[in-house]
């Protein structure tokens, strides 16, 4: 009897314990989610001044006029996400390949100065990066003259240490006696690496791409300093054009910030199992 009262009461504290967890957790999907769900909820109000909506969690009624209101405000609202995928897209591609030939060159091969090299890469780390904007802009602006270009809104990102750091933790990973069999067997570096090396780590380039993508579509700070008009700029510096200094265009800006998440999501939502692979890539020991 002893024995099953003492279960029980492991059983009730169980409960109470399991309880407490799920409730927390609901409660924090929904203080995550709730923000999505007003962006979502606002951008299908009509288009009118911020002081003149009422805001509500349940809409009164559903309609489509932000949207449209969002398009033919400018001209250049298709420009807005064009230039944001284009940057997107390119930053991207270029942190996948170049944090991919770092970290395999940190992670497997062997040359002087190497833990040097990476201990300065690691430092860099340190510094904050609105510490960097100056420096950079004075870079990109004033002596390359790239202002209000593509090249100046994707060259200070073509490769981020923390990609290189994350690439190399993985490779580091990867067995040594499978490279030095492909050396026996008369493979060179570039065939290691595209023929070995590059399908094993499918899933940290994955993992790479889906951050790098959103970090890069979601930048809102440099875009901003670096393009002065609106045919160059992306959809989050876009987006601001609809605040004034009197009024703001809440349900079109709501619409445009809804219309600039769906990359993401769909993105996210398709690449969710590599993502979901590649979590606790950077906990790998090296």
């Amino acid at each position: 009897m002893g024995l099953y009262n003492n279960s029980l009461g492991r059983k009730g504290s169980l409960f109470i314990r399991n309880g407490v967890i799920i409730t927390f957790l609901i409660l924090f999907a929904i203080a995550t989610i709730f923000p999505i769900y007003f962006m979502i909820i606002s951008s299908f109000g009509d288009p009118v001044e911020a002081g003149a909506m009422s805001y509500s969690i349940f809409p009164s009624k559903i309609s489509f006029e932000s949207y449209k209101f969002f398009f033919d405000f400018s001209p250049h609202s298709w420009d807005w996400l064009l230039n944001s995928f284009i940057v997107a897209t390119s930053i991207t591609i270029s942190n996948v390949f170049f944090a991919t030939l770092a970290g395999y060159a940190f992670a497997k091969m062997k040359f002087k100065g190497k833990n040097i090299l990476f201990a300065i890469l690691l430092g860099s780390m340190m510094i904050p990066g609105q510490v960097t904007q100056v420096p950079l802009y004075i870079l990109i602006v004033n002596i390359f003259n790239l202002q209000n270009t593509y090249p100046a809104l994707i060259m200070p990102s073509i490769v981020t240490v923390y990609n290189i750091f994350l690439v190399k933790q993985f490779m580091s990973s990867i067995p040594g006696e499978i490279i030095e069999a492909a050396k026996i067997e008369g493979c060179s570096q570039p065939k290691i690496f595209w023929h070995i090396i590059m399908p094993l780590s499918k899933t940290v380039m994955a993992v790479l791409a889906i951050l790098t993508f959103m970090a890069a579509w979601n930048d809102f700070f440099w875009p901003f300093l670096v393009t002065n008009t609106m045919d160059m700029q992306t959809i989050q510096v876009g987006l601001k054009n609809f605040r004034f200094a009197n009024t703001t265009y809440f349900a079109p800006m709501m619409a445009g910030a809804t219309i600039s998440a769906v990359p993401m999501f769909i993105l996210f939502f398709s690449l969710q199992r590599y993502f979901l692979e590649g979590v606790t890539v950077g906990a790998v020991k090296g």
